[in-house]
């Protein structure tokens, strides 16, 4: 370098360098630093994250092992007590002893049995524990008839398994609990290989505890639930059947591999229809209780707060090992959100659509579909549902008020609407008052009655009498309700969307079973026709016909050809790792 020098010959310093080249010095090795920390945070980061939740789960594990020891040992102390017990009736073959006792025998058109008396590519021997995730089992409702259902099937299939619910019915005995089964769908379970553990943190997922941003709090709320339930008991198989996607997620992040899941999805959490909706200009913008609201900085901030959210939830549901959805139009929704990221982890099993069992048969037997009972029907349009917002009962007293007021309508002389539903609360009532009040201004109090909280031999006399039975749901996720319209040979009506349109109100050999609207005077139009057929009980046996792809017996062998895969590992094995 040139420095220059005083005159009196001191030694002269080099002149300070720039500000630029002192922070380029300087920025260097903080640039190679994040260079190398951030690819390797990305590797090591997840991975512990990982480990993390495998930790958790062991200690889990661990500590929820003498509860696993108390439910084996009384559930073998119970098969000992009752007699004739399934399991102690097997040997260690598999095979049955002559004498069965009270425990019914393996239905193999139910449960899919091979014809040798061994389940088809599963080990009846199978004796783990199956945990069902349902917090509100003692519902009484159609997503219950799925869970009791299910667990009978297994029951069938692997007589030395264990089923255990987790539930949030404190006060509700085990005795009791199955007693109401029995009594409301007519499910008789095996007591002794049946047990409930009681969660304490089920107020969690409700929506009153989350007045805003209800979709992520019922979801965390989810997650704390199955935290709860988990530290009561780890099971071998681990099952939600009421559509918590989130604790699928926690399942695989304590237990991996090792804890098989399995979800039944009665209707996605959120889906790309409600997304949608969100906008007024879109196809079903005026769809949905939220219909149009995506406008404004308040619109805006919730469509980005729900894509957000579509996407968490997308993540952790396609985490299970096994996907079932109630119908086709749940699965395509499931599909398109669950779908990529299953893909994305190399899951082989495709989404598969097992329809929810209805009481078919029993409705076959209690309701006579002939020449005869055609003459004791009337004029009568049936809706039974729940007194719900989307259950959308004013649609239905706006179109029979113009069903009633077209003077040229003959079929409308004499008509009557019978509105029956069960009333869960306050809320509830006061949404009846409101419907008694609409209808009375529309004038036709006179031709509508309200049936409440009716007993099911209430409803059986009413579908016995009924012609036409309607729901005006949009987007209905299945329609167990109009499953038994059809089963009891009524003339369905039903909202052109959701299952009702794509699985149950379908043509059968060519001809209708039914009809579909979607505004009040398409739904006018559509009771007219159905109350004017020149061949009404042609239709009704049609509609009868359809039904049987949905009872038990199909659920059961569906169920149990989705699930067989899950039962392969022995739980000795999994209970070690």
């Amino acid at each position: 370098m040139d420095f220059s020098c005083a005159a009196d010959g001191t030694k002269c310093m080099p002149p300070p360098s720039s500000p630029s080249s002192s922070s380029s010095s300087s920025l260097l090795p903080t640039a190679v630093l994040i260079l190398c920390v951030a690819p390797l945070a990305y590797v090591v980061l997840p991975l512990l994250w990982r480990a993390a939740g495998l930790l958790f789960g062991w200690r889990l594990r661990q500590r929820t092992q003498l509860r696993r020891r108390q439910i084996l040992d009384l559930t073998s102390s119970d098969e000992k007590k009752q007699p004739g017990s399934r399991r102690s009736s097997l040997s260690s073959s598999g095979k049955e002893d002559s004498e069965d006792g009270g425990w019914e025998k393996l239905d193999a058109s139910r449960s899919g049995i091979a014809n040798n008396g061994a389940p088809a590519g599963s080990d009846p021997d199978w004796d783990g524990i199956v945990g069902f995730f349902h917090p509100f089992c003692n519902a009484g409702g159609g997503g219950e008839r799925v869970l009791w259902a299910a667990i009978r099937a297994t029951q069938e299939r692997y007589p030395r398994a264990t089923c255990v619910v987790y539930t949030g019915d404190h006060g509700v005995s085990k005795a009791a609990m199955l007693s109401r089964v029995a009594s409301r769908f007519n499910i008789h379970l095996h007591p002794p290989s049946v047990h409930f553990l009681y969660l304490s943190t089920r107020h969690w997922v409700l929506a009153s505890t989350w007045p805003r941003f209800t979709l992520a709090g019922q979801s965390l709320g989810s997650v704390v639930m199955a935290w709860d339930a988990f530290s009561l008991l780890v099971p071998d198989v681990f099952v939600d059947t009421m559509g918590y996607a989130f604790a699928l997620g926690l399942a695989k992040w304590l237990f991996g591999p090792g804890l098989p899941t399995a979800a039944y999805v009665h209707y996605p959490t959120i889906s790309t229809d409600m997304l949608d909706s969100l906008d007024p200009a879109s196809r079903v913008g005026d769809q949905g209780l939220n219909a149009g609201q995506g406008v404004g900085l308040r619109g805006r901030l919730k469509r980005r707060y729900w894509r957000l959210f579509a996407a968490a939830y997308s993540r952790v549901g396609a985490s299970a090992d096994v996907v079932m959805t109630n119908s086709s139009w749940t699965q395509q929704h499931i599909q398109q959100l669950w779908g990529p990221p299953r893909q994305a982890r190399g899951s082989a099993r495709p989404i598969a659509v097992v329809y929810p069992p209805v009481a078919v048969s029993e409705l076959e037997r209690e309701v006579d579909v002939s020449a005869e009972s055609e003459a004791r029907r009337e004029k009568m349009l049936l809706y039974i549902a729940q007194f719900r917002p989307e259950k959308n009962h004013q649609l239905v007293l706006q179109a029979f008020a113009e069903l009633v007021k077209s003077a040229s309508s003959a079929a409308a002389r004499g008509a009557r609407l019978v509105l029956v539903g069960s009333v869960r609360d306050d809320a509830d009532s006061k949404r009846v008052y409101k419907l008694r009040l609409l209808a009375n201004e529309l004038h036709i109090r006179d031709q509508v009655e309200f049936r409440l909280d009716a007993p099911w031999k209430d409803v059986l006399d009413l579908l016995r009498r009924a012609s036409v039975g309607v729901n005006a749901m949009w987007n209905e996720h299945f329609g167990i309700g109009v499953v038994e319209y059809q089963a009891a040979g009524l003339v369905a009506v039903v909202h052109e969307s959701g299952g009702p349109k794509m699985d149950i109100v379908v043509d059968v050999d060519g001809e209708p079973t039914g009809f579909h609207a979607t505004t009040a005077s398409e739904f006018a139009a559509a009771f007219e026709k159905a109350l004017a057929l020149p061949d009404p009980l042609a239709v009704r046996l049609r509609a009868r016909k359809s039904a049987k792809r949905f009872t038990e017996e199909e659920f059961a062998r569906r169920w149990l050809e989705q699930m067989e895969g899950l039962f392969q590992a022995r739980p000795g094995q999994r209970s070690s790792e």
